[in-house]
């Protein structure tokens, strides 16, 4: 497979090359990754940067697009890995836990309170207790305004109140 690549080069060109070979670079996208959904990221993302590269190569042949797709699933595998490595390091024992153990035992019974608040209120109350964000801060991360993340923080507060007291949330 020789595709002549440069500006003239159009998108039927390139849905021939896809046709033809497509499914032979999925398989070796599967073999380099850990899963499908994997493979299928790796060889479109192999595709854009070679449809991106088309003005300065001359020519595509099915060991560039191959090479390429070895090289971004190792590239995937390696963020993954220190993905993994640094849960791992923070979830260990030498990390402390988001919440620090009291004396009182209260730790589990909030952490059950917080889980049954509504997901917007929950947002709120982590980013501005643990987080110590300001509300301006939170309804940036939030796309949301500032008025509506000071109101989730206040009815969050209540409704955890009404929770740790045994009483239904509204």
């Amino acid at each position: 497979m020789n595709l002549r690549m440069g500006t003239d080069t159009n998108q039927d060109d390139w849905h021939d090359l896809y046709r033809e070979w497509g499914d032979r670079f999925l398989l070796f996208s599967r073999q380099q990754t850990r899963s499908l959904a994997d493979a299928e990221d790796i060889l479109q993302e192999a595709m854009i940067q070679l449809w991106n590269k088309r003005e300065v190569l001359p020519q595509l042949e099915a060991g560039l697009v191959f090479t390429l797709i070895r090289r971004l699933a190792i590239d995937l595998g390696r963020r993954e890995d220190r993905r993994v490595f640094r849960e791992k390091r923070y979830a260990s024992e030498q990390d402390p836990p988001f919440f620090q153990p009291d004396p009182s035992g209260r730790t589990a019974e909030l952490e059950r309170a917080i889980r049954h608040l509504p997901p917007a209120q929950q947002e709120v109350l982590v980013l501005k207790i643990w987080g110590d964000q300001t509300f301006e801060s939170i309804a940036q991360a939030l796309d949301i305004s500032p008025n509506t993340a000071a109101s989730r923080y206040r009815y969050g507060l209540e409704n955890l109140r009404r929770e740790l007291k045994g009483e239904k949330c509204r």
